[in-house]
């Protein structure tokens, strides 16, 4: 190619940095044929006085001739022996010098396979193509560089290693796919970089990477090159083991955890391995099967709940870099602790260095802001209907389980998803193309998530923040539901903590509060979440929302606990609230842990370690979670005097039912009957009334025998002594009769 085939637009194109094929100019080409052949080399360098080019076997070639002061040349010469990867030498106008390899020298990288997989949506690791890798190509090391623009009129990689300067490295666009690449040289990891993107409204806007794996700590934004291979887990019994399992009959109890003020040390936060070395055996010895952790995704504010994610598959920067979160887990699973992630895919929030208005134009959000905005949040919506969208958010899922060996995700707002007029007006909303309130297209991509996350991660957790009626939110997807393998249980939540905040002497009115949960306690798989949305905003911690004199709170605090522990559905508590926090989480601050000097918080933890060992040893209260025959009332109509009792039984393995009984008034009774299912001896297995956990000590006795007396519906019964806003729990022993 000689100089006069290059024309004046793609020259313009170049050096005004609008060129959407840089590499249809700039790298090696190869022209005419047989004794006509020639090689040309194009290199553009910003404020280059001189540029030659040197062979790989050192010899060097030049000056390349000036096609453009602004630092375009080019090298026209016979063809070599062999072509391997040259380096460019630069003297700039102040005289400083620059030698690096051609990066328009390697060809895209990208096949058309990958193109169109993600065009359609089921491209599942994507991760693994866009974004920053580290890579070699031809003996070169450097950082393939992939991002997806599909409107942008220019992209350019700009970092550490190029001045963050937009003119030096040029992305080259795929085709009509929307995405552009470039294979940087000598970049490697811990360098920064983000995109500068010309919009196709003209504005140049500056980006951090949606598939960055590190990004910089606050208040700084740039992604930060890094490679997450090497890391040495230990943890190949528990995650094959994890893919065997059968969470639906599994003990799973989970520790909420905001990992920024659990604890701190003077104000600042513990990294991960600090959080390794306490909040692991914290965890193990309360006898907790998981953690949730909120906030593992980057976002820009210290005072949040890590809800406003600005970098969805890069691990939290405040707690280190992505191989300590590794440790971190692989550590829990060491110690039989399962890790849950908070995950946000319903909205993302406004910040310009992210995802809005991504590439000029409504690219990951909706145009339309009754569709595009959730204007009491303050935070823009995805497009679910859109195709590489949904492909970001169901690979984000996977890179999470699949890199950092994450145990369940739970899913934020699930609601919000769902109902395209959640939390909006007449008029502010569009009827989906049926006329109706439901988000086709986030139904549809919740199905596809939870379809792909299964199919490859079989025994994780999918659970659904829902807080409707939506129907079949636990179903598969090919049975019509949406496929989560868990749904929070919002109503059980809100009306047993209105019963249990109400002076007893009022519980007798309200009882349904306590049991219609038992109406619909099978209509999907449920978790019992009492999280940090229950603990902030004026509505008390749980220590003080409970009536009564500081006693007759930490009882009523016992009983609750052990309610919610034996009642069907897995387990959620949030931090602090194990040991009777007394002002509301602030996700500023350390949890209380001095209160722990005093024995009625100490008494409470003592409660918590003893009531989550009972549950974690008794597969009555979880083997048979999703089945009626798992659970069977023996009284729930003696609302006069808040007195409760059902047996739990383990269906398949045949074990003794175990009873439960709760009184939810400050009443001892001394004699109280309640019919059994067996005849015999029946021993005590849990008093939360026990003088150890700061109760009374009322009911002491280890064992009592049943009379022929017919009570409840059965032949058999016994007097049972209640100990005041208590739990007790029974069981037949050895020589009980059927």
């Amino acid at each position: 190619m000689n100089t006069n085939r290059l024309s004046r637009g793609d020259i313009d194109g170049i050096v005004t940095g609008k060129h959407s094929s840089p590499r249809s100019v700039l790298g090696f080409h190869e022209t005419g044929t047989g004794g006509d052949r020639r090689w040309v080399v194009r290199a553009y360098e910003p404020d280059a006085e001189t540029a030659t080019l040197t062979w790989a076997n050192g010899e060097e070639s030049g000056p390349m001739t000036r096609l453009h002061d602004a630092g375009l040349f080019e090298l026209n010469i016979a063809p070599r022996k062999t072509l391997e990867p040259y380096r460019l030498n630069f003297r700039y106008r102040d005289g400083n010098r620059q030698t690096r390899y051609d990066p328009y020298y390697f060809s895209p990288e990208l096949g058309e396979l990958d193109l169109y997989l993600f065009g359609a949506g089921n491209h599942h690791h994507i991760y693994r193509k866009l974004g920053a890798h580290v890579a070699e190509r031809e003996g070169v090391s450097g950082v393939l560089f992939a991002v997806w623009a599909p409107t942008a009129r220019r992209v350019s990689v700009v970092g550490s290693f190029n001045h963050w300067d937009g003119r030096r490295h040029l992305m080259h666009a795929r085709d009509h796919s929307g995405v552009w690449e470039l294979f940087v040289p000598n970049v490697g990891d811990g360098d920064l970089y983000k995109f500068e993107i010309l919009g196709f409204d003209g504005q140049i806007r500056l980006k951090s990477d949606p598939y960055a794996f590190r990004m910089q700590l606050r208040p700084d934004t740039a992604s930060i090159v890094a490679s997450l291979d090497g890391f040495e887990w230990t943890d190949s019994d528990w995650m094959e083991q994890r893919a065997q399992s059968d969470p639906l009959k599994s003990p799973v109890n989970i520790y909420e955890v905001h990992p920024g003020s659990w604890k701190q040390d003077d104000g600042e936060f513990l990294d991960w391995d600090r959080l390794g070395d306490e909040l692991i055996p914290y965890v193990s010895d309360l006898n907790y099967t998981h953690i949730e952790v909120m906030g593992l995704a980057e976002h820009p504010l210290d005072r949040s709940w890590g809800y406003q994610v600005t970098g969805y598959y890069a691990a939290n920067s405040r707690f280190g870099k992505p191989q300590d979160l590794m440790r971190f887990i692989d550590r829990c699973h060491a110690a039989g602790i399962g890790v849950i992630m908070d995950w946000v895919p319903a909205h993302f929030p406004r910040d310009d260095f992210a995802l809005a208005r991504f590439d000029g134009t409504y690219l990951y959000e909706h145009a339309d802001p009754r569709r595009g905005e959730h204007t009491e949040w303050g935070t823009k919506i995805f497009n679910y209907g859109r195709n590489e969208v949904r492909n970001f958010l169901v690979s984000n899922a996977l890179f999470w389980l699949d890199y950092y060996h994450i145990d369940g995700l739970r899913v934020d707002a699930v609601a919000s998803m769902l109902y395209l007029d959640y939390s909006r007006g007449p008029g502010e909303w569009v009827p989906n193309r049926h006329g109706g309130r439901e988000n086709l297209e986030a139904i549809e991509f919740i199905r596809q998530y939870n379809k792909v996350i299964f199919n490859y991660f079989p025994g994780v957790m999918s659970i659904a923040e829902e807080s409707t009626a939506f129907p079949g939110v636990t179903l598969p997807p090919d049975a019509g539901g949406l496929g989560f393998n868990f749904k929070w249980n919002m109503g059980w939540m809100n009306d047993t903590l209105r019963f249990i905040s109400m002076d007893p002497i009022h519980r007798k009115h309200h009882s349904s509060l306590l049991t219609f949960a038992m109406i619909y306690a099978w209509s999907e798989n449920f978790i019992l979440p009492i999280s940090h949305d229950e603990v902030v905003h004026g509505k008390a911690s749980l220590l003080t929302k409970m009536p009564g004199d500081d006693w007759q709170k930490r009882a009523n605090l016992r009983l609750y606990l052990a309610f919610m522990l034996t009642h069907p559905g897995k387990k959620l508590l949030f931090m602090g609230q194990e040991f009777g926090q007394r002002h509301e989480w602030r996700e500023y601050e350390s949890l209380p842990w001095e209160l722990l000097q005093h024995d009625e918080h100490r008494q409470v933890q003592d409660l918590c370690r003893d009531l989550n060992r009972f549950y974690l040893e008794s597969p009555q209260f979880f083997a048979s979670d999703t089945s009626p025959e798992g659970f069977e009332w023996v009284e729930c109509q003696d609302a006069s005097n808040s007195i409760y009792a059902f047996l739990r039984h383990d269906v398949e393995g045949g074990r003794p039912p175990i009873l439960c009984v709760f009184n939810f008034t400050p009443v001892p009774r001394e004699s109280y009957r309640l019919g059994l299912p067996s005849a015999g001896s029946w021993r005590r297995l849990f008093d939360s009334d026990s003088k150890a956990y700061g109760g009374s000590g009322f009911s002491d006795g280890g064992s009592l025998q049943t009379e022929e007396i017919a009570s409840h519906g059965r032949q058999q019964s016994a007097d049972f002594r209640l100990p005041p806003l208590g739990f007790v729990a029974w069981q037949a022993g050895d020589d009980a009769a059927g």
